[in-house]
């Protein structure tokens, strides 16, 4: 199965109760960042330059599992900044774990290789290593010699010790898609499960705009992604990867992926930061949420994020004939 099936059971159940309650937001996925500091510079990184004035701050335990709570959504994403320089990150993930909650700790695997053997394996728990390439690509997308042997030998200490790993890939505008199809199969024979493509999306920090794409840009990238999803385990689901070849429109769902870090309730989105609040009630009856998306507010004119439309798809927003079904295959696949 492309996901756990407890994953799948829990996903399901959640969605039937909120649609039989007629709530209008669903949270899918919480995006916690405990902390901004990372000890990598991505060229294609936001972070880092949007809080550069905040970098020493962080959030509290208390403050991560009350966001949990606040929100709801049954699976948390651990993001940042780097988790793995969170210095309660092991309490954090084990706590979330004791929640019940179904855990991505995205990591850029520098310091996976000694934290795998701090962290417990857990059907709940899968860490997410961000790889861009090969490693002569990586290693400069990233801007540190060795970065992708690092992030090599944390897979493979985390695979031994018996975690489930998956790997996210940033696809820029020079990105060579066929050796994304290589690093995919280098990295399948090293024990990854999974892989989720997204495409270089724009942050208005980052002053270099080389590397991100527009929708043209998108579709012509992704054209033939069919292809190297035969051969490889993607996370993307099949509508999401229709959505990037240009073959169908999605609703831009921000509100399904919520974004928590130590300056609040980040609104509206992943890429965009109009504004912080305090509470995610706030967050949610005080963002204009109609207000944003493509044609209507000029920075959503080339935004297809991953998290801002496959909620869309897990949600059946838009649902056209024949979808379910192909949900269905695709996570048997």
């Amino acid at each position: 199965m492309r996901f756990p099936i407890g994953l799948s059971a829990s996903l399901t159940a959640y969605i039937l109760r909120k649609k039989m309650a007629r709530e209008k937001f669903v949270p899918l996925v919480l995006m916690l960042e405990p902390l901004f500091a990372c000890n990598l510079n991505c060229s294609t990184c936001g972070r880092i330059r949007e809080y550069k004035d905040h970098v020493s701050e962080m959030m509290s335990l208390d403050d991560c599992f009350g966001a949990v709570q606040e929100c709801g959504a049954p699976v948390v994403s651990v993001c940042g900044g780097e988790p793995l320089i969170y210095p309660h990150i092991i309490e954090l993930i084990n706590g979330l774990i004791e929640m019940q909650k179904y855990v991505y700790l995205c990591t850029n695997g520098l310091r996976l290789a000694e934290m795998a053997d701090k962290l417990t394996s857990s059907r709940k728990l899968q860490l997410n290593v961000h790889i861009d390439g090969p490693a002569e690509v990586h290693d400069i997308v990233v801007e540190k010699a060795g970065a992708y042997d690092a992030a090599v030998r944390g897979i493979e200490n985390a695979v031994g010790r018996g975690f489930k790993v998956s790997v996210n890939t940033t696809v820029c505008k020079q990105t060579d898609m066929n050796q994304i199809d290589e690093l995919m199969g280098t990295l399948s024979r090293l024990g990854v499960g999974t892989f989720m493509l997204s495409p270089a999306y724009s942050y208005e920090a980052v002053g270099d705009k080389e590397c991100f794409m527009n929708r043209d840009d998108v579709h012509e990238k992704f054209k033939d992604i069919d292809t190297i999803a035969q051969r490889h385990q993607l996370a993307d689901t099949p509508i999401y990867l229709e959505f990037l070849k240009g073959e169908r429109e999605l609703t831009c769902t921000a509100w399904g992926n919520p974004t928590r870090n130590a300056m609040g309730w980040r609104s509206p989105c992943y890429l965009i930061a109009d504004k912080h609040f305090d509470t995610y009630n706030e967050l949610i009856d005080n963002t204009n949420w109609d207000s944003f998306g493509a044609g209507k507010d000029p920075r959503c004119k080339n935004c297809m994020v991953h998290c801002g439309f496959e909620p869309t798809a897990a949600l059946m927003i838009n649902r056209q004939p024949g979808d379910i079904t192909k949900m269905m295959r695709w996570q048997l696949g």
